[in-house]
């Protein structure tokens, strides 16, 4: 589609772009549709501090400082979750959150007014202390600086440096194993709870990580 075209546009003409293109982080006045359930936990991932990220509106890869909850994009990469292509629409379109209400690919200044203001959290929506104080431990057991520090060691001290990446790793798998069976949680929505697996995101330092049969873990340097 030309530039030209979008900037002589004054309405949505439904052409499913913008919800191809990626899914929205959810600002604080998203917080009822969470909080009520129209947007559902599973649907939803946590990119913790200290994570890799895409900034979409600098389109810039950026290592974030604050933590941000962003919808699952589909398993082929395609968009939003919530797009349903066939039929061409949101299938939560009533209550979408506000980065899509605001999103107008024509003129993008009521988008950036909203992208400005604060960020919802995890803690905004959830209030079983239980449940927190298992997300206060596993962000401090397992915060990427620390597994920033570890892997920075891996030069000097090798096997003993691995040793403790690969502790890291384990406690994060099994803690979502834990979580997730005790309070009986849906196992979806662990990437909401704990943002997602080390096994996954991992790679931003260049290395990769698979699941042996035996339940232990093989790390490996990730083959560009």
């Amino acid at each position: 589609m030309m530039k030209n075209e979008k900037k002589l546009r004054d309405h949505c003409i439904r052409c499913g772009e913008c919800c191809l293109a990626s899914s929205p982080t959810l600002q604080m006045a998203d917080v009822s549709l969470v909080y009520d359930g129209l947007i559902e936990k599973g649907n939803i991932y946590t990119i913790r501090v200290g994570e890799l990220v895409r900034d979409n509106v600098k389109g810039e890869m950026k290592v974030t400082d604050k933590e941000i909850l962003k919808m699952r994009e589909k398993e082929n990469g395609k968009g939003c979750i919530y797009y349903d292509e066939d039929e061409n629409a949101c299938t939560i379109y009533e209550y979408r959150p506000i980065q899509c209400r605001a999103l107008a690919c024509w003129d993008g200044s009521e988008f950036m007014s909203v992208y400005a203001r604060p960020k919802l959290s995890r803690r905004d929506v959830i209030n079983d202390r239980s449940l927190l104080r298992l997300m206060a431990e596993h962000d401090k057991k397992c915060s990427y600086s620390e597994l920033e520090k570890y892997v920075g060691q891996i030069e000097k001290e090798g096997e003993k440096a691995v040793k403790s990446i690969l502790g890291l790793l384990k406690f994060d798998h099994k803690i979502r194993l834990l979580i997730s069976q005790r309070l009986g949680l849906d196992p979806a929505e662990m990437d909401f709870l704990l943002g997602r697996p080390f096994t996954q995101t991992i790679t931003m330092f260049g290395l990769t990580v698979t699941l042996e049969p035996d339940g232990s873990f093989f790390l490996t340097v990730l083959n560009n």
